[in-house]
């Protein structure tokens, strides 16, 4: 008897031994994910969210440090640019291999571009690209020759792109859009070559395991190049809906960095012990209602006018959003080339407001046809549609129907033009204005949301986008701004994000103010 206890005994030891040493060797971080990312292809991956997974698994060409504003090396080692500015030259490394043992080229590159310029591809990164020697012509179809596009690889690890006109920010472009693919496999899976059993990626890390809906894991990957700054062995990306269930599991242990929803952003700060996780910081980050112009009753400019009068920004800022974000009345936030610092805008007037909306011909509101805002069902977009449900009730007279839809359902439905107003975020893919009064809102090749256009508008930016004088280029955006914001109101800018997260006393991440990271610079202690 003795001797059977004692055998217990010693497994028991051995066990609780065996779980520690697991926990000490814990390197797995774990975060939430509210979209469940349709393909991890970098040729295809459009939304921040949505290249959280990518990024970990592709390598760009080259990165944009947006702390430091300037590029800095990835693939590329280096890179210089003839004496016209015209034709750019990147070196590529060459000790980085795919994860089937092939080496990564500047073939690789040239396949992964002409891939997101090919129309057949259908991407939604290709306008990005029209900077590039005919990439516009062959994209919209004018021409079907893709090798005319100004993009060729010299040798093996030598990658060359031949632009249309010198642009400030075409080195943001790169690191924002070009991946390397493997074209093998492509050739061979087609549009499942990016499930888990067929992937090849050059990245940190590998995908293991995507549960749609559910969780993607994924692991290092021991033949990065990098691989020994590496120290996060596992990366899983926990699909949850709201903030609010974040939280909890977030303090339930099963999440190791989560945002706070902001109905708990003063329990957390006075929070003994979660104030000392808690961080806030500044996101170079639109929040903004949109609006489609072809539907009545906001066809009319001066009722988006009327509606964005109606908001005192300030007030929303302080005590409903309560995350120190700043309030916005203009696109382009803090931080970017073109921001408009003051002067510009439709600031908070509940006389002019009611103004614009008798002017329109619904005095008080009277014979306003119905009125509906849409929102992803988490909980800060519920908070903020009921905020501006009662400051329109109560300043305009107008009864706003909400309508809530699932995240996966809601973004789809935005860009098939459903709605009539709703809540956009827009993020900074480089730190100029040409990336958000352009690449957004142009109306011929911006995301076409707005179903707005304005010829003197989209002749403004595409001068801008040329505009090689500094103080000419900032004088084009800010008229820009003064049409897209004030004289047409085609959107309402609200406020510019903040972070507002928290993160596990053993976990050391980064804060981008684009709201990307990197898992390979992130460490776990504990």
């Amino acid at each position: 008897m003795k001797s059977k206890l004692l055998v217990f005994s010693l497994v028991v030891v051995m066990c609780v031994v065996f779980s520690l040493s697991v926990f000490a060797n814990d390197k797995v971080v774990r975060i939430p994910i509210g979209l469940d990312p349709k393909t991890v292809d970098p040729t295809l991956v459009f939304g921040t969210s949505i290249k959280w997974v990518s990024d970990q698994l592709f390598l760009p060409l080259i990165r944009f440090d947006l702390n430091k504003l300037e590029a800095v090396p990835c693939l590329a080692t280096s890179w210089e640019v003839s004496d016209d500015n015209l034709v750019w030259t990147f070196h590529l490394r060459k000790d980085v291999k795919w994860t089937d043992g092939n080496p990564v080229t500047a073939h690789d590159i040239e396949y992964g571009t002409k891939r997101i310029i090919d129309p057949a591809t259908a991407s939604p990164l290709a306008n990005f690209f029209y900077i590039i020697k005919n990439a516009k012509k062959v994209n919209t179809g004018e021409s079907n020759d893709l090798s005319s596009v100004g993009i060729k690889a010299i040798d093996d690890y030598t990658i060359q792109y031949t632009v249309q006109y010198s642009a400030a920010y075409f080195l943001s472009i790169i690191a924002h859009v070009t991946a390397a693919v493997p074209s093998w496999v492509i050739e061979e899976y087609g549009d499942k070559w990016t499930d888990p059993e067929n992937i090849v990626t050059n990245g940190a890390y590998k995908l293991k395991s995507w549960a749609h809906y559910n969780e993607i894991i994924l692991v290092k990957n021991e033949d990065y190049f990098d691989a020994d700054k590496v120290q996060i062995e596992e990366a899983r990306f926990i699909y949850v809906m709201d903030q609010s269930t974040a939280l909890s599991m977030y303090k339930a242990g099963d999440l190791d960095s989560v945002e706070v929803p902001p109905v708990d952003m003063e329990r957390i700060k006075s929070d003994p012990i979660l104030s000392k996780e808690y961080y806030n910081g500044p996101l170079a980050i639109l929040g903004s209602i949109q609006i489609n112009s072809e539907y009545p009753p906001f066809d009319n400019s001066l009722v988006r006018k009327a509606f964005a009068a109606a908001i005192d920004k300030e007030t929303l800022v302080k005590y409903v959003l309560k995350g120190g974000q700043q309030p916005a009345y203009t696109v382009v936030p803090p931080g970017c080339f073109g921001r408009v610092e003051e002067g510009i805008g439709i600031p908070f007037d509940p006389e002019a407001a009611k103004k614009y909306l008798a002017d329109a011909g619904y005095p008080g509101g009277k014979g306003l046809p119905e009125v509906s805002y849409a929102f992803g069902s988490s909980d800060f977009n519920r908070n903020l549609a009921q905020a501006l449900q009662k400051v329109w009730k109560d300043n305009l007279g107008v009864n706003v129907k909400l309508k809530s839809m699932e995240e996966r359902v809601y973004w789809s439905s935005v860009c098939e033009g459903a709605h009539q107003m709703w809540r956009m975020g827009n993020g900074v893919d480089f730190p100029d204005a040409h990336g958000f009064l352009y690449m957004i809102f142009h109306s011929e090749y911006g995301e076409r949301n707005l179903r707005w256009k304005n010829n003197e508008y989209d002749k403004l930016v595409e001068e801008a986008a040329v505009e090689t004088n500094t103080e000419k280029r900032k004088a084009l955006y800010r008229r820009a701004e003064e049409i897209i914001v004030e004289e047409d109101c085609a959107l309402i800018p609200l406020y510019y994000y903040a972070y507002n997260t928290l993160v596990k006393p053993y976990l050391s991440r980064t804060f981008s103010p684009d709201l990307l990271f990197q898992f390979e610079d992130w460490k776990i202690e504990k």
